[in-house]
């Protein structure tokens, strides 16, 4: 099917439903829902291992929740800063700024009440350092990654960062204090960004160079300093995923699943950086969606066990 076609059927579908729903879609969609379930699975897997017995359900809750709201922010705060360059990609030339459904003071304020929230909730219900955190990773990642963008490839090493922090947001909200665990997991995080972003780089690099954001390495036409990337980032995360086994933490069901998985993984990294087609960029990144979110499960599945 053509483009034109797919818009003019988005177009058709959005008709078809009443506008207040079509405006509560748009305000859904600033939030960057597809982002927040990786979010609140390292959440998870943070206040999950630092509990070490049993769960307590309602700081649970309100860790989960005010996480979501702050990163509902940060998404659309993002989407907001973003909304002119958004306009000259085709792939998100249809969200709700730069097409012109929702306007930047709305988009704005809804982020900006988003965050606050969710910075209130975490103090109140969790404690001050868990909330500091959460809104420490939403001013990086809007004031140094995404400006960055547009200036520097290093933006990717720099968002990299704030990325890798919502485990040690779970785990805070727990022991109000961080341990050699939970930088591990922040560890595994930080690493799995990277062929993760890249590979939707590779996969959208023109969009990406007529919007005039710097994703990938300069002059890197070929992609050899990319893959290059991708294969490092990847050789090193199948090792830094199994410190968790390394410190005691966990046994062998989470070392025969993380060695597997990352073999896995290492095997898409590998197969894009000899043939470098956005078929297999996009195999990468479903590999990487499916790998995170199992290979923290194996651990609060072993950690459950021990």
């Amino acid at each position: 099917m053509s483009e034109g076609r797919q818009n003019s059927g988005l177009l058709a579908a959005r008709a078809a439903h009443p506008e207040w729903l079509t405006r509560l879609a748009d305000y859904w969609t600033l939030t960057k829902p597809e982002v927040n379930f990786l979010v609140l699975v390292s959440t998870l897997v943070g206040f999950y291992l630092a509990s070490r017995g049993v769960i307590n359900g309602w700081l649970l809750f309100h860790t989960l929740m005010g996480t979501l709201l702050v990163a509902s922010g940060t998404g659309t705060l993002n989407q907001d800063l973003e909304r002119r360059t958004d306009a000259f990609m085709r792939r998100t030339a249809n969200r709700p700024l730069p097409a012109g459904r929702l306007s930047h003071r709305a988009a704005f304020w809804f982020g900006i009440v988003l965050a606050i929230a969710g910075g209130a909730e975490l103090w109140i219900a969790a404690n001050p350092l868990t909330s500091a955190l959460a809104l420490a990773t939403l001013a990086t990642y809007l004031v140094f990654y995404t400006p960055l963008k547009r200036r520097t490839p290093l933006c990717t090493l720099v968002g990299a960062f704030p990325g890798a922090m919502p485990p040690l947001i779970g785990w805070v909200a727990v022991r109000n204090g961080l341990g050699g665990e939970a930088w591990a997991l922040y560890a595994i995080l930080f690493l799995w960004q990277f062929p993760h972003l890249l590979a939707i780089a590779w996969m959208y690099r023109e969009d990406y160079a007529r919007a005039g954001l710097q994703m990938l390495p300069r002059g890197d036409r070929n992609g050899q300093a990319t893959m290059r990337q991708i294969v490092a980032c990847t050789l090193a995360l199948v090792p830094v995923s199994l410190i968790p086994v390394f410190s005691g933490n966990a046994g062998g069901l989470y070392l025969v699943g993380a060695g597997i998985l990352g073999a896995g993984f290492l095997y898409y990294s590998v197969r894009l950086a000899a043939r470098r087609t956005n078929v297999l960029a996009r195999q990468l990144v479903l590999a990487s969606i499916v790998y995170l979110p199992v290979v923290f499960a194996l651990l609060m599945l072993d950690g459950a066990r021990r």
